[in-house]
């Protein structure tokens, strides 16, 4: 007699285990402890052998009887069905985890592996920590645009617009490598494009005329602080790299009789390896710290007062600006970029290519970047020369 959902419940424990049949092969067994296990009794190959299917109520008796038919239509096949479920669960042990914190961090290893900059990596990190709540132990082919939109409204209710676009991003390429690796069929985040709020665009404050730009400079003359300090302050108008670029720069990548600066890709912007020319200014101001802070070639130029293991921290150099009076809406560190770029364009005296080589810029267009593979190296050493000479001259004017 088949069994039914109430007998099983009115079934009580006794001293011995003892059987409730179904059908089929089928039959619960009753321990002494009250659990109530399914199990399958069928004969392969002339052997009798035991499936075990899960414990009631866990496993319906509707679900227990599929499980039974599954099987049962694999003996038929010539499968041995506890077979089966050992090599079914041997695969899913050996499979990658496919939650979306699981995928994420395996994509984070990768690139690391592939020289990602710490920097990047950490803010990656950060972004991706921050939808694990909602999203983390999800099954990542699970995901819905619905789902991902919600955790980026968070960060937009909090008036973090910029957070939300940059998330988005990240968490797109998180699902494009589900993709890649097999675990997810599409990219929830492509159709939110054009969802979220567009951020303001806020550039940062540079001084762009030369009577400005010559008071600035002046003032760096006479600021008072660490040397470093002070030698990575004047050293910034005159080369304009990316401050991240200079202050976390070491002696071994100085080649000063040369006068030449080779910044690794590691630890470039667009992970490519940058050379940069030395003024004899420059040159001269890193002749000067060399004696104080070299201590060999992997020795920071700029190191952190009573931490020469660290550089000086990103924040610095724009401190020091704010100490000398120029707020931050008038000046920053990475504004003597945009004062460069404007004054040597306006010369008219320097081909647009040079000066965009000189601040390690990408050529957006394709096509243009795969023949401007030269570095304009000559016209780059007249260049920097003759503008270390021309801030010379405006530190003169008054």
């Amino acid at each position: 007699m088949a069994l039914t959902d109430t007998a099983i419940r009115n079934a009580k424990p006794s001293a011995k285990p003892y059987k409730l049949a179904d059908g089929g092969g089928l039959f619960l067994l009753v321990n002494p402890t009250g659990s109530r296990l399914w199990r399958l009794k069928y004969r392969i190959a002339g052997r009798e052998k035991l499936l075990a299917i899960g414990p009631y109520p866990d496993v319906s008796l509707a679900k227990a009887r599929e499980q039974r038919d599954t099987a049962r239509r694999a003996i038929v096949e010539g499968s041995d069905p506890s077979a089966l479920k050992k090599g079914a669960r041997l695969a899913a042990k050996a499979a990658p985890a496919s939650t979306f914190r699981a995928v994420a961090e395996e994509h984070l290893g990768k690139l690391e592996r592939e020289g990602l900059a710490p920097v990047t990596l950490a803010k990656r990190r950060w972004l991706l920590g921050a939808t694990y709540p909602q999203l983390g132990e999800r099954d990542v082919a699970t995901i819905t645009s619905a789902d991902v939109l919600q955790v980026l409204r968070t960060a937009e209710a909090k008036g973090l617009h910029e957070t939300a676009r940059r998330m988005r991003s990240v968490v797109g390429s998180v699902f494009r490598y589900a993709i890649a690796t097999q675990r997810a069929e599409n990219d929830p985040t492509f159709a939110l494009r054009g969802a979220l709020t567009s951020p303001k665009v806020k550039h940062r404050s540079a001084i762009t005329t030369a009577p400005e730009f010559a008071a600035l400079l002046r003032a760096i003359d006479a600021y008072q602080g660490q040397p470093a300090t002070c030698a990575a302050l004047k050293l910034m108008p005159l080369l304009f790299p990316r401050p991240g670029e200079l202050r976390a720069a070491r002696w071994g990548e100085f080649d000063l009789d040369k006068a030449i600066w080779s910044v690794p890709a590691e630890r470039m912007k667009m992970r490519r390896p940058h050379r940069m020319p030395l003024p004899p200014q420059a040159v001269a101001i890193l002749r000067d710290l060399h004696a104080l802070t070299c201590t060999g070639a992997d020795a920071f130029v700029f190191p952190c007062i009573g931490a020469a293991k660290k550089p000086i921290s990103e924040n610095t150099l724009n401190a020091a600006l704010r100490r000398l009076g120029f707020g931050p809406d008038v000046a920053t560190a990475h504004g003597f970029r945009a004062t460069a770029t404007t004054l040597l364009n306006e010369s008219g005296l320097w081909n647009p290519d040079a000066i965009e080589r000189q601040l390690a810029h990408a050529e957006n267009n394709e096509v243009r970047r795969a023949y401007l593979r030269g570095e304009h190296w000559d016209e780059r050493v007249r260049m920097m020369t003759w503008w270390a000479d021309m801030l010379e001259a405006l530190r003169r004017q008054q």
